[in-house]
Order: C-alpha cells, then structure tokens, then sequence
C-alpha cells in the first residue's frame, strides 16, 4: 500500500553548519520524489534523516500518518538502496535477498517466493545463485533494489545509485527503476545531483542550496517556471541580463535593458513596480533563427561567431549589441547555420512566454 511521506520543518546541524534548514515537504502515495542540489546542499541528510539514520535537532517526519521522529530506522518501514551497493560478498544473489527477511523471522516458504517475486521485478532471477564479484555494476544495483524490495517497505529511499555506473548503464537503469517503483506502487524518495536524471523520471523533484528549500515542482515545472537565479542557472542552461521593469499587465511585462526592451513574464506572483531591477533568464533552447511573428517582439540583429555542431543540434553563441555587446548561447534544432572560423550575421526572436524575470 502506498502511503504519504511528510517532513515538517526539519532542521538538522553538524556543529556550526545548518545542512537541513527548516524544510517542509509533502510527498504524496506512489510518487518518484527526488532531491536534486549541488554537493553539500543537504540532500543526502535529508535522506537520511527521512530513514532514521540521523535525528533532526527540531522538526518531525511521518509516514503514513504515523510520526516517525523519534523510530529507531529498522523500525520505520522503509527499504534504502546505497550508493556503493553494499551486498555481502560472500553470499550469493539468493541469499543477499533473502537476509532482510531472515531477519524478521519469516518462514522459509514466503522468503523462497517473495525472493523469487523480488528477483523477476529486477529481471535478475537467472543470477540468483551467483556472487557479486561476477556481476556488472548494473547487476549488481538491480539486486540492491531487490534486497530492499523483498521487505515490502512502505517507502523507497534511494541514495545516488547510480553515481558508480557508466553512462551507458546509467541511461538504461533510469527507466528500469521508474519501472520498478511504478510496478511496486511505492513511494519513493531519490537523490541525486544529477539533472538529466531527475529531469527524465521524477514525478516531481526538490531543489535545494545550502540547506534549504529552493523550489518544488513537476521537472517541466522547475525546469521552465524557475522561481530564482539559483534554481534557474543549476536546472539546465540560461542565459541571463539585467533589466529594469518598463511597463506590465495581465502577467506580462516589458524590461529595458542593454540590447533594448524585451518582454516577458514574472517568476512568481512578487509585487514589482516600474523601474525596478530584475534578471532575465532565457534557455538556449527558446532562442529562434525562423522568421518571427508579425509583432516583432523581442527580435534582435546579432552575429553568430562560434558553432559546435552536434548533428541533431547545433550549439551556436550569438553576439547582440546595442548598448553594450551581449554574447547568448543559443542551440538549433536540426540546425541550417553552422559557423567555424568565421562571423555570420542572424535575426534572432524569443517568444514572450519563455523570456522569465527573476526578482532573486
């Protein structure tokens, strides 16, 4: 059964340094949750915090409508895959799955079927009389997931597990454990820092810098509606230009900057008045080479003078002056321009709806 996982104001310190610093979440039954930041922002505590293995100066932690604060970790009914695997290297696959069970003293027959049932989820059962040491990487974590499966936790906490693997197995194993956690009904909670992972199989992610909650939301969500300059420059590539806000309405608003006025829309609901200071932040992405609408907004003269052609995609840096010159990086989908050694005159455009001011 699937169950709600809560952390209500949790703070937890290690002499002067605050690594979890007052933060609430609400993590709903079923869902992949990861947390997602740059090293030493917390994440990792808050995982283990959320398992038991740390205990939180204030704050509580429930699952499933029970709080769980003060519950010693083998007894919050939770499963945790580790980083380095941490399987015993002197028992096989069988028995690496089953030692959680023979610990709470389940009878032979049901730990034979639920090690076999966890097996087939990981598609490992053919390996289940072999020993680590003649396992890949990838093997080896999807027995990991097993051995913590097996127990039929109530929620799934996930410890960067994929950190040790190469790139190739890594892409393969993103889906494999949506699959398992999706097939398994369970809550889960996943940290890792890196984007494109959490990006591809989070139901939804949080953000976090220095301890504290930046921002929650859908990967689409964060990814497009950044609510900070921080949360827009560690989430995917930006570009970013001071402005001073002109003008505004319906949720729209025009900034004067250096390359001239551009329009775009707020961040979050911030009260800002004309002629207050913002950052504009702009994804490669959004940036067009096609001829713009008839409005002409946000359509600039510049000069591509550096391309890295990929062949799905070219990776261009547009120069735009007015004022002072601007370099961007913009990127082209099966792209018509590529320059090398040389400068090539381009109209580019925006569309207001991807132009975002920031207030932080």
């Amino acid at each position: 059964m699937t169950v709600p996982l809560r952390c209500d104001r949790l703070t937890k310190t290690f002499g002067a340094t605050r690594a979890v610093d007052q933060v609430t979440l609400d993590i709903e039954p079923g869902e992949l949750f990861f947390l997602l930041g740059p090293s030493g922002c917390g994440k990792t505590t808050l995982l283990r915090c959320i398992a038991g293995f740390y205990h939180p100066d204030s704050g509580s932690i429930s699952i499933g409508g029970r709080d769980v604060t003060q519950v010693p970790a083998h007894q919050r009914d939770t499963g945790m895959v580790f980083q380095s695997y941490a399987l015993w290297p002197h028992l096989t696959v069988q028995q690496n799955v089953a030692f959680g069970l023979e610990m709470r003293k389940i009878s032979r027959a049901e730990i034979r079927d639920r090690v076999n049932r966890a097996l087939e989820t990981v598609h490992m059962i053919e390996k289940m009389d072999s020993r680590p040491n003649e396992l890949s990487g990838g093997q080896q974590q999807r027995v990991a997931l097993a051995r913590a499966l097996v127990v039929r936790p109530q929620c799934l906490l996930l410890d960067e597990p994929l950190s040790n693997l190469d790139a190739k197995l890594r892409l393969e194993m993103r889906t494999e454990i949506r699959r398992i956690c999706k097939e398994a009904g369970l809550t889960a909670v996943y940290v890792t820092h890196d984007q494109k992972e959490a990006l591809s199989i989070a139901d939804r992610l949080a953000i976090l810098n220095a301890g504290t909650l930046q921002q929650v939301g859908t990967p689409r969500d964060v990814y497009s509606h950044p609510q900070s300059r921080f949360v827009a420059s560690f989430i995917g590539e930006t570009n970013f230009i001071s402005g001073t806000i002109r003008e505004g309405d319906g949720g729209f608003a025009v900034c004067e900057t250096l390359i001239g006025p551009i329009r775009g829309r707020f961040a979050n609901d911030s009260i800002v008045r004309a002629g207050d200071a913002v950052t504009i932040s702009v994804r490669p992405e959004t940036i067009r080479f096609d001829e713009p609408p008839s409005e002409r907004v946000n359509v600039f003269q510049g000069t591509v003078h550096d391309s890295v052609y990929l062949g799905e995609v070219a990776q261009h840096e547009v120069t735009v002056a007015s004022q002072q010159e601007v370099t961007w990086k913009a990127f082209e989908l099966n792209p018509r321009i590529v320059v090398r050694d040389r400068a090539e005159p381009v109209q580019i455009w925006i569309p207001m709806e991807d132009v975002v001011f920031l207030t932080d």
